[in-house]
């Protein structure tokens, strides 16, 4: 119960994140799994089991579902564990008194979160959600442990990092110093974070070093197979959101399509019949 806890409030602030983009990580383009039923599943699944003890998406019922190939009998086997109908909301058992004592803050609904970071984000919000599930280090330095790139001194833990498994982040930042009376300089500050959040700095000057500020990170898993099996997941789960977010968007799209098709026949029947009826008149 308290691992779900944990994973909600983490997804919490990924969303959170997405506002605001305070570290200016550049984001990673996420898998486009939005009509993968599979994947879409999968992501469910990810949803439930660690995002809906705390966050609602009390826009979506839980039939909804049946849009990705679910059944009634499979949403009632694996993903209603508390007594809900098919037919509910998803909604939580928390109130938003607890949320903000226990949290600081109450949870957001999540029905239509991965619009909303498009929205603020500059770019897709599952794109955002991708970025940040994936940009977690262990940081000693910070209350609970962990540090996150896209938002650096975020105040959540890594509630998924025993999916994720222990890896190493090096970080390489170069920026301008100017010291008393003489011309700026450059400075590279390279930062290593160990598997358990110990970090090891090392800092040396640029010589005849002619370009901007910049900064890079590389994450160095411990078990490479696990990590991109996490990265599988949380790319099912940010095409879940998406999806989840407005789940009639394919058949939106095809509509589309059907419509302008009929308006380019009528456009060509309409230029027809104002051809005929001018042509006496001239």
């Amino acid at each position: 119960m308290i691992k779900k806890l944990m994973g909600a409030v983490t997804l919490m602030v990924a969303c959170a994140a997405a506002v605001a983009a305070e570290g200016g990580y550049p984001l990673e383009k996420a898998p486009d799994r939005t009509n993968d039923v599979a994947a879409l599943q999968n992501g469910a699944k990810l949803f439930v089991n660690y995002c809906l003890n705390c966050h609602a998406a009390a826009s979506v019922r839980y039939n909804t579902l049946e849009q990705i190939g679910l059944t009634d009998e499979q949403i009632k086997k694996n993903l209603l564990f508390t007594g809900e109908k098919v037919g509910d909301l998803m909604t939580v058992a928390m109130s938003p008194k607890d949320a903000k004592k226990w949290f600081g803050t109450t949870p957001p609904d999540l029905s239509v979160i991965a619009r909303a970071k498009s929205q603020t984000a500059g770019a897709p919000g599952m794109d955002y959600i991708y970025t940040y599930l994936r940009s977690f280090y262990r940081d000693t330095s910070r209350p609970t442990g962990w540090n996150n790139l896209v938002f650096p001194n975020v105040g959540m833990p890594h509630a998924l990092w025993e999916r994720q498994g222990p890896r190493e982040l090096t970080t390489v930042a170069i920026h301008a110093v100017e010291g008393k009376g003489e011309e700026a300089g450059w400075e590279r500050v390279t930062t290593v974070y160990d598997a358990q959040g110990y970090a090891t700095v090392k800092k040396d000057n640029v010589a005849g070093y002619h370009g901007g500020e910049s900064f890079t990170a590389t994450f160095k898993p411990a078990n490479a197979s696990q990590s991109a099996q996490y990265d599988n997941d949380v790319a099912d789960l940010s095409a879940f959101l998406a999806w989840m977010a407005e789940p009639v968007a394919q058949f939106r799209k095809e509509v589309g399509v059907w419509v302008l098709l009929f308006l380019g026949l009528f456009l060509v029947v309409a230029m027809r019949l104002n051809a005929s009826y001018w042509k006496h008149v001239r």
